[in-house]
């Protein structure tokens, strides 16, 4: 019997220890598997702020001037904060030029002047020099002076007027011969002309002056120098930039006229130019300028168009008063085609004086006499060269002393 209790309780024991072994390997396996180390510890929120009666009374520490606050050191090898990059200052207004006096100009730019005429000049010295002046002689002279575009009527009045002069002479020297030359060139150019830009209208609104011309003749730039040589002589200037048809001529004259100080009135591309003739005009009277200059289209001499339109500026222009000056720009190098433009800018608007540009890139100073003849106006300003200042007013006996040279 004992025996038999003894196995029972064994049994039991038994069971319960297979039990507790299942029941441990169960909950061994709902265990959720270790983290890696790696894996950062994920901290608990912090708690929320207390109010009232619970919250904890703030620890009072210390305060600190703002000179004991020491700033932290720069590491070493740290890159330094640049400053932000000050704003791009507006760009400065240009500086305006004071131009080169206009009181001998002709003269200094001599130099230059005489290199591209020396064939006229020291052509006829060479000729009237020889021992014999005979026939063939006389024929050289003359096709010297038509080469150099004299033209024909006044080359065949200045020959003739030089053989009667040195038949009379006799003994011809160097100096006497260059004298003789001197005097009848000089005669040809012609003195008694008026050749001063009128500057002065005689009336409260300022004088007006229009520039025309053919494609290429330097119209713009002529525009932009005239304006120097009038702020050099003393007189205020604005500037009409009537010429819609060139992009880039509107800024060309403007900048001509900053230079000076000197201000542009200008329209839209394509714009009405005769419009803008008439705003120059008036902005002109506003301010109280003396002189208006505008600068017109470049335009063929062969369109009739354009002709007519460039006689609408002219005629819009004179609603506030009288055109005082129409200049006619012509290129020296052109020859004989410069006067069948002048005709037929004469036939449109009423030429009062003519500008000569890049005479000192041709012999043919002849041009002067021819185109004085042709049109009955005087040559009032020569363009000698592409500086700012070789825009030069016309003085006769100077052009000849150039000629003819020493």
């Amino acid at each position: 019997m004992e025996i038999l209790i003894l196995a029972v309780v064994i049994a039991l024991v038994a069971v319960g220890a297979i039990s507790g072994l299942v029941v441990s390997s169960r909950k061994k396996k709902q265990l959720p598997p270790t983290a890696p180390p790696s894996t950062p510890t994920i901290t608990a929120p912090p708690a929320e702020p207390q109010v009232g009666e619970d919250a904890v009374e703030t620890a009072e520490e210390p305060r600190r001037t703002i000179e004991e606050v020491g700033l932290p050191e720069a590491e070493a090898g740290a890159t330094p904060v640049e400053a932000p990059a000050a704003e791009p200052e507006a760009p400065a207004a240009p500086e305006i030029e004071v131009p080169e006096p206009t009181a001998g100009r002709l003269v200094r730019l001599r130099a230059r002047l005489a290199r591209s005429q020396n064939s006229l000049g020291k052509g006829l010295l060479t000729l009237l020099s020889r021992e014999h002046l005979d026939e063939d002689t006389w024929e050289e002279i003359e096709e010297t002076l038509l080469i150099a575009d004299v033209g024909v009527a006044p080359t065949q009045e200045l020959v003739e007027r030089l053989r009667e002069r040195v038949k009379v002479l006799g003994t011809r020297t160097p100096a006497e011969l260059r004298g003789l030359l001197k005097e009848e060139l000089v005669a040809l150019v012609g003195t008694d002309f008026d050749r001063a830009v009128k500057t002065d209208s005689g009336v409260e609104t300022p004088a007006v002056v229009m520039v025309v011309g053919v494609n290429g003749t330097g119209k713009t730039t002529t525009t932009g120098k005239l304006a120097r040589v009038l702020v050099a002589d003393g007189r205020s200037v604005v500037l009409g930039a009537a010429d819609t048809f060139r992009a880039a001529a509107a800024d060309q004259l403007q900048t001509w006229g900053e230079r000076v100080g000197a201000r542009t009135v200008r329209g839209p591309e394509g714009g009405d130019p005769a419009s803008i003739a008439y705003d120059a005009v008036k902005e002109g009277i506003a301010e109280g300028a003396d002189v208006v200059l505008i600068d017109t289209a470049g335009r063929l001499h062969t369109k009739t168009g354009l002709m007519d339109e460039l006689g609408k500026v002219k005629r819009v222009v004179e609603k506030h008063g009288p055109l005082d000056e129409v200049l006619l720009v012509l290129d020296a190098t052109t020859g004989q085609n410069g006067l069948t433009q002048a005709r037929v800018f004469a036939e449109v608007v009423d030429i009062t004086g003519i500008v000569l540009t890049k005479l000192d890139g041709t012999a043919k100073g002849g041009i002067v006499v021819a185109v004085q003849r042709e049109l009955g106006v005087p040559v009032k300003l020569i363009g000698l060269g592409e500086g700012a200042d070789d825009l030069a007013p016309f003085e006769p006996e100077a052009f000849v002393d150039a000629l003819i040279g020493d």
